[in-house]
Formats: C-alpha cells, sequence, structure tokens
C-alpha cells in the first residue's frame, strides 16, 4: 500500500466548501503516480520503456465528501495482476480513520510504440506487491450505452486536457461529462469506462441521457464512437 497525507485545498473546493469530484479523482490518480515513482516504476521509466499503465475503467464511491481545512490520507494499493491487466483500490480517510471515499480501477500496461496491450511480468508485480482487495460492490468494467440520448454541443479538446501520455487526461473526461449533471443531482458513485484516448484538438459531441437515478454521458466523437462513457449514481 502507498499512502500520502494532505489537507484540503480552497482551491480544491465547492461553492459550499466541498472537495470537488474532479479534485477527488486527482487525488486517487495521483497517489497511484506516486506510488509507481516509489517502486522504481515512475512515468519517467515507463516512458524510457515506451510503455505505460493506461485507465481502462474505475469505480468511485463516496460516503461524504472532505471539506475545506480537514485532514485526509489517500491510499492506493494493487490488488491482482493477470494477463495485461492490473487491478488497484483507492481510500480516502479522514484524520479518525474515517473511509470519506473508496474505488476500484482496472488498468492496461500498452506498448506505447506499438499501440497493443503487453503482459505484466513478474517482476512488475512482484514491485507493485499484492495486499487484499478492498471489499465493495464492483460494478461491471463495461457500460451499456443508453437507446435513447440528447446530443448536446460539440467541444474541441483543449491543450492544457493532455497529460505525460500525450493524451486527454483520465479525469477531464468526467468534469466535462459533469456539466450535464442537473444542479439539483447529488452524486455518490461515478463510473467510467474509457474506449479510446482523445487527442489535443479532437472533437467530443456528449450524448446525454438523464434517467432516475442515474444520468450517463457518453463523450464521442463526431462519428459517434465513444472517447469515454461516464455514469453519475445518486444516493
Amino acid at each position: 500500500m502507498y499512502e500520502f497525507d494532505s489537507r484540503v485545498r480552497y482551491s480544491e473546493t465547492d461553492a459550499q466548501g466541498r472537495m470537488t469530484w474532479l479534485a477527488l479523482m486527482d487525488y486517487f490518480q495521483d497517489c497511484s503516480v506516486f506510488h509507481s515513482e516509489a517502486v522504481g516504476l515512475g512515468v519517467e521509466t515507463w516512458a524510457d520503456a515506451q510503455k505505460a499503465w493506461i485507465l481502462s475503467s474505475w469505480q468511485i464511491c463516496l460516503n461524504r465528501m472532505p471539506r475545506l481545512g480537514e485532514q485526509i490520507t489517500t491510499q492506493t494499493w494493487a490488488y491482482g495482476m493477470k494477463g495485461f491487466y492490473g487491478y488497484r483500490n483507492f481510500s480516502m480517510n479522514g484524520r479518525d480513520g474515517e473511509r470519506m471515499a473508496y474505488a476500484n480501477s482496472v488498468w492496461v500496461l500498452m506498448d506505447t510504440k506499438k499501440g497493443i496491450p503487453v503482459r505484466v511480468t513478474k517482476e512488475i508485480s512482484d514491485a507493485y506487491g499484492l495486499d487484499p482487495q478492498l471489499p465493495m460492490q464492483c460494478s461491471e468494467r463495461k457500460i451499456m450505452l443508453p437507446e435513447k440520448y440528447e446530443e448536446k454541443d460539440s467541444l474541441v479538446v483543449p491543450s492544457y486536457f493532455i497529460d505525460t501520455n500525450h493524451h486527454m487526461n483520465n479525469t477531464r473526461y468526467v468534469q466535462v461529462a459533469m456539466e450535464y449533471v442537473p444542479k439539483e443531482f447529488r452524486t455518490m458513485e461515478v463510473r467510467v469506462e474509457y474506449k479510446k484516448a482523445a487527442m489535443c484538438k479532437d472533437v467530443i459531441v456528449p450524448h446525454v441521457t438523464i434517467e432516475d437515478p442515474r444520468v450517463t454521458v457518453a463523450l464521442c466523437a463526431p462519428d459517434g464512437q465513444p472517447y469515454a462513457v461516464v455514469v453519475f449514481l445518486k444516493a
């Protein structure tokens, strides 16, 4: 397990002084990057090897959002590696050990030069180590798309959405999709399936379906093929 301590910053909060979903997801993503760096398999190491961990899906569940100034500990650990897949849990806890949020995620190890998945070796698995899986009700990795949807105005991927893999960063899909969630909708769980990477200047056409108790946003290319599918669930 890898963990780091922090304090909820003003820049990470919403109009009510609570951490935003985007900030929560950034904490989880950063924690996984820090874990890789700590075991000697960081961004530069993978870049030199022309490989990268690509997020395939995640499911993030919320008990409550931390508030401005709260002390928090963010944790992550790998619980399984098989074929070219890696499986990872996350948890955000308060000072007293209260679990505020937790997540399950599935990753694919990719050969970035050939654009194909590669097997996770024993050396890689041993470097991360494996801990017990977090007890939670895991959703299916694949998300079924609703037949009916409302097509929204298209947008162009800006350069500041691009990360070191030269793709639109994982959390930015959710940031875009959240714009179509009704204000009165209290999101308690987010599920994401990543289909293909969007690049800088790619055009995204949101397909939005609102059907209680969920909002589904498919972020699609102009030909209708999804880059990612995001589902918001309320309590």
